[in-house]
């Protein structure tokens, strides 16, 4: 009895990808092979019995000793023989890993949560913070090694054991405070912001024809330093905006336009409360035109230069027609062009919003 094809290679596993490319996960090959190497020594018995001829025998006896079962699948009687397993060539073979062991409690650092508060007996905040976390010691360098920066409400970090000074902001408000971690246990640590908000609404004198647009307010702190100097805590804080603060007293500088109409106030930010602080802006507006002859054309490429009746400059700007905002008060101009100077001497009101001409003769 002739079977069509040669016997399948039980060497040859069912995941194998043929010839070229192919991929043996690690294990043991014998295992893998139990039930074609069985079914294979079945067929050869049954070709055996069947009065095969000669030719059909030998070629099933070749077959059989090409390809010996393992040692766990031999049939009684048998003599025992040992495997050899040749790989195709291009043969990758993937060993199996074991799989990772659990890390116990101390392994791979220390946890650490970080939660912040508004006041010490508030709620949590919950959002528009920012986590820095940096070495207990500065570097080589002097300047402080930043080792982390998160920007979730409250992060859960895995750091080494060890000291740690952590940073976290709200707005302009802030705390810092160095925390251990440790390998044993996690570490929850609370900072308590002390924080309020403050917004200031700006309130023009005269209202017509004024906008708070131009009003722009630097925040000082109430420490000073050795010199009677306060500590600039913003700059450019612009009106409606509610600005995030550490609780204490503040000075408030605002200015109207780009000239000397300043106001200046001290507000108290209070812990978990918001504060509004309404400032008034007492300015007038001021267009000033050089002509040759009274409501004449302006004069191009004119240097003017205003100063306040003590002499002092609050203004320099250059144009055909500039305009500025002043504090009510007496103020001298001067122009000047093709080499030549022009003055004249004026006075302007809160809220007012007047046209002054130089004349040139």
């Amino acid at each position: 009895m002739r079977l069509a094809g040669p016997a399948a290679n039980p060497l040859e596993s069912p995941g194998s990808l043929g010839s070229t490319g192919r991929i043996i996960i690690g294990g043991m090959p014998g295992m893998a092979r139990r039930p074609t190497a069985l079914l294979h020594s079945i067929v050869v018995a049954l070709a055996i019995s069947a009065s095969a001829s000669p030719v059909c025998a030998q070629q099933w006896q070749t077959e059989t000793d090409r390809a010996q079962p393992p040692a766990s699948m031999q049939i009684p009687g048998m003599r025992p023989t040992t495997p050899v397993f040749e790989l195709p060539p291009n043969t990758t073979v993937v060993p199996r890993t074991a799989p990772d062991a659990k890390q116990g409690p101390g392994a791979g650092g220390g946890q650490l949560a970080l939660v912040a508060l508004l006041t010490q007996d508030g709620q949590s905040i919950d959002q528009g913070l920012v986590w820095r976390v940096y070495r207990d010691r500065p570097g080589p360098d002097g300047k402080p090694r930043l080792v982390s920066t998160h920007r979730e409400a409250s992060p859960q970090i895995r750091l080494e054991p060890g000291e740690y000074v952590v940073n976290v902001a709200f707005g302009r408000a802030n705390l810092t405070r160095k925390v251990t971690v440790s390998s044993e246990r996690a570490v929850q640590e609370r900072f308590v912001l002390n924080a309020g908000g403050l917004r200031l609404i700006s309130q023009i004198s005269g209202g017509e024809g004024f906008g708070e647009r131009g009003v722009v307010y630097d925040i000082y702190s109430d420490e000073r330093d050795q010199y009677g100097q306060r500590t600039k805590v913003m700059s450019g804080a612009r009106p409606g905006v509610v600005l995030r603060l550490n609780a204490g007293i503040y000075n408030i500088v605002g200015t109207y336009g780009d000239a000397n109409a300043v106001v200046r106030a001290d507000v108290t930010v209070e812990a978990g409360k918001l504060t509004e602080a309404t400032l008034l802006h007492a300015a007038a507006k001021v267009t000033f035109k050089l002509v040759a002859r009274a409501g004449g054309d302006a004069i191009a490429d004119t240097q003017w230069t205003i100063a306040n009746a003590q002499g002092e400059t609050v203004k320099e700007s250059v144009g055909a027609l500039p305009t500025h905002i002043f504090a009510p008060g007496t103020y001298t101009v001067s122009a000047r062009t093709a080499g030549e100077v022009f003055q004249r001497q004026f006075a302007v009101r809160a809220g007012e919003a007047v046209q002054v001409e130089v004349m040139r003769r």
